[in-house]
């Protein structure tokens, strides 16, 4: 999937936060990855197709260092990825075994992946947060993914931090952490979202005002008349 740039550029613009809540008022409620932290404060809003990447628990015939050099495995998948993805990385949690490292992520950057996001940990946190890659994780550890991880494949649904992530759904992270906008939902995102951000910045206002509560937010029939006018002026 090509995301077009034009929808890139107004995701940037939204934060998760907003598009949870325009997404639960489609009846999803799942969407916020959790264990999805930013690896270093700062990072930039990133918008993405998700690229999946999958690992089961570790089996001890197949979770090697020899298996870093398979058909199936990280380096192979990192090959695969398309410029502007973010690749998303079902752990299944483990917070014990770092799932890629510096070396993986330099890579990746080199790739123009846009971030990586996983309910897992990292390794050579000092060096993956100088590949350039902006990550968000759950956190470090030294042990290698094999320590704790067998990697099985990639670009098949998975389940990160809970929720259920398919091949080119749409990612968009933050400092709240990684959503999830569901590809048959991306239209209604895109349509809905900006005004909710909107509506939401003039409510900030009037409470900045000091203007109460009730009535406001949500809004009863005469403060979405007072929006209204003041979005008519701004048109």
């Amino acid at each position: 999937m090509v995301l077009d740039p034009a929808a890139i550029e107004t995701l940037r613009g939204i934060t998760t936060a907003t598009i949870t809540t325009v997404l639960l008022k489609k009846g999803l409620r799942n969407v916020w990855m959790r264990g999805t932290r930013p690896l270093k404060a700062g990072q930039p809003r990133v918008v993405g197709p998700a690229f999946t990447l999958r690992f089961v628990p570790a089996r001890e015939d197949l979770a090697t260092p020899a298996s870093w050099a398979s058909p199936i495995s990280t380096r192979a998948a990192i090959e695969a990825m398309p410029e502007g993805c973010v690749a998303v990385v079902d752990a299944m949690g483990v917070k014990d075994a770092g799932i890629f490292g510096d070396i993986l992520c330099a890579r990746m950057a080199k790739r123009g992946v846009a971030a990586l996001v996983t309910d897992g940990v990292m390794r050579d946190v000092a060096g993956v947060l100088a590949s350039g890659l902006d990550v968000w994780c759950d956190g470090a550890a030294a042990p290698p993914s094999v320590a704790g991880l067998t990697f099985v494949g990639w670009q098949e649904p998975v389940g990160c931090g809970g929720v259920a992530v398919f091949p080119d759904d749409v990612v968009v992270v933050d400092e709240d952490g990684a959503v999830v906008i569901p590809a048959a939902y991306l239209d209604q995102v895109l349509a809905e979202a900006p005004e909710q951000e909107r509506m939401e910045g003039w409510i900030m206002g009037e409470v900045e005002r000091g203007a109460s509560l009730p009535g406001l937010y949500p809004m009863n029939d005469e403060t979405r008349a007072r929006y209204a006018e003041w979005k008519s002026g701004k048109a």
